[in-house]
């Protein structure tokens, strides 16, 4: 199918960490999208969404979230309005159009005091997230499950990218002008590179409408690792002097409690798609092109 002929994706939030991996990933497919952002689109107002969503679309890529997980502890109505009464809306306007919906959501749906990888299932009941970011996230997928629409729902984690403000650029400043660091050690998660997070997802979007496609998948960069030894290797790479020292959450609290354990299960997605590279390489990768701090 040419792209004069295709139907274009619509992308909401482009603007944003992933969203802009999004578009940078169709421009180099040659896919056709529009690409809309706040406050233009605002994902809190039904008649934003609405609106943005008339015309013709091949899919929507919901890349729009209320992410502050300390500022939703204080801001909770908002962070509720934006990833769970938002993405009702949105997935009630795709059912109508029959327009498959890809959103994407977190770790933190999960409680974290786990040892094994989570499968890409619904949370039990007895073990509900452990912050108000993870439990507004919780709501909206399961808002979006029960609309009926066709839809992708992506969980991710500890993303980073060139660009935007994220862990990667943050620890790799922080080393260029601090001689040493202290980075907790007792979280473990799967970082996830948005450039990577952008591909698996259009090709899982490329089979949506094949049978057992539509549901709950997990992406993220392969093997897991402590945010400690996730600093250890960015500063590696970024050949700093800076020595990283490992410490406890303990020693420095948020506003909101962070899970202990949050790697997720990817099995379903290698199954799809094959291996998930491993996060050295896509850091690797995503370091070699890191735009000005």
């Amino acid at each position: 199918m040419s792209t004069g002929q295709a139907k274009p994706l619509l992308v909401l939030g482009a603007d944003g960490m992933l969203g802009r991996a999004i578009v940078q990933w169709c421009t180099r497919e040659g896919r056709p999208f529009h690409a809309r952002t706040f406050p233009a689109f605002d994902l809190a107002s039904p008649d934003s969404i609405r609106r943005s969503l008339e015309g013709e679309w091949d899919a929507v890529v919901n890349c729009a979230a209320f992410t502050d997980v300390d500022g939703a502890e204080t801001s909770e109505r908002l962070a509720f309005a934006v990833n769970a009464v938002g993405p009702a809306s949105l997935a009630h306007e795709c059912r109508q159009q029959s327009v498959p919906l890809v959103h994407f959501s977190t770790d933190y749906v999960f409680a974290g005091n786990g040892a094994e990888p989570y499968p890409p299932i619904d949370p039990p009941a007895a073990s509900p997230p452990a912050n108000v970011y993870g439990r507004s996230k919780l709501a909206g997928e399961r808002a979006i499950a029960a609309s009926g629409c066709r839809h992708l729902i992506i969980r991710t984690s500890w993303l980073y990218a060139p660009w935007a403000k994220n862990f990667v650029r943050t620890i790799t400043a922080a080393a260029r002008s601090r001689p040493e660091l202290r980075v907790v050690d007792d979280q473990r998660g799967r970082p996830t590179s948005a450039q990577h997070l952008a591909r698996c997802s259009l090709q899982l979007l490329s089979r949506v409408h094949e049978p057992g496609m539509s549901g709950v998948w997990h992406v993220t960069d392969g093997g897991a690792c402590s945010w400690f030894e996730f600093a250890c290797e960015i500063v590696r790479l970024a050949n700093a002097s800076c020595s990283v020292h490992p410490c406890s959450t303990s020693e420095f609290p948020r506003p909101a409690r962070r899970p202990a354990f949050s790697v997720l299960d990817l099995a379903k997605t290698v199954e799809a798609l094959g291996p998930m590279p491993d996060w050295r390489i896509n850091l690797a990768q995503v370091m070699s092109v890191l735009e000005p701090l």
